[in-house]
């Protein structure tokens, strides 16, 4: 087997690969939470929200376009900001967005919490959605090679796109790394979403914001205090 085909194999299984799956997981967690306890809004799925800012006018549904657009402009601040800092302030922590996804999710619940404090707690307003948006948005900058997003946790069908190519790939002479990397990241991304249905069957709004966060909070602690000091991203 050839050197590069062995590391490639061994890439799929790595710490970056783990933790690939986990945030992948967490952003359908995410999207879940966003997804059932409100009026159906999108936090990882910006090819929906760009159609429903346009198509909202045609259906007279101002409200939903507005909507549509608000999340757009959170999800592409939370980018903006993750790659700014990324670039100036955390060169040694290249998963310091999770950091800005915990501080985004924590303040969504902060929020939701004061706004329905005596109210109906299992809806989430729309206020800490946007919140939420801008979290994940930054999410997806958690894994950067040469200056552009290498692992898109939250872009699922680009994640499909690339499996059906692997497994075209495997079959007309390739092997299972061609397509088992995107199948492992998009199934974790499904596990995220199906444990978010779950609970939302179980909790509050609130609560599976606040599920979201302490998931984030934890990542965040493992990667600042292990994978970028002594992981294959570190300084050195």
């Amino acid at each position: 087997m050839p050197k590069s085909d062995e590391a490639r194999k061994k890439a799929l299984f790595d710490n970056e690969a783990r933790l690939s799956w986990v945030l992948a997981g967490l952003a359908g967690l995410i999207g879940a939470a966003a997804f059932m306890h409100t009026s159906g809004y999108f936090v990882t799925f910006m090819t929906g929200n760009t159609e429903r800012a346009i198509l909202g006018h045609f259906h007279q549904q101002p409200d939903t376009a507005v909507a549509a657009t608000g999340l757009l402009a959170a999800f592409l601040s939370g980018v903006f900001v993750a790659s700014w800092c990324r670039r100036h302030y955390w060169s040694g922590h290249p998963h310091g967005p999770t950091l800005l996804t915990t501080f985004s999710l924590a303040m969504a619940s902060i929020i939701d919490i004061i706004r329905f404090q005596g109210d109906d707690a299992a809806r989430i307003d729309f206020v800490p959605i946007l919140f939420v948006a801008f979290g994940v948005g930054a999410l997806n900058t958690s894994f950067v090679k040469d200056g552009e997003v290498s692992v898109p946790l939250s872009y699922v069908t680009g994640t499909l796109v690339k499996l059906a190519q692997g497994i075209e790939r495997h079959i007309s002479g390739g092997d299972y790394a061609d397509w088992l990397g995107y199948f492992l990241q998009y199934a974790s991304f499904a596990f995220g979403a199906l444990l978010g249905g779950l609970l939302s069957m179980l909790v509050a709004g609130w609560a599976m914001l606040i599920t979201a966060t302490v998931v984030c909070l934890v990542v965040t602690g493992y990667t600042y205090l292990h994978l970028d000091r002594h992981g294959p991203l570190s300084p050195s």
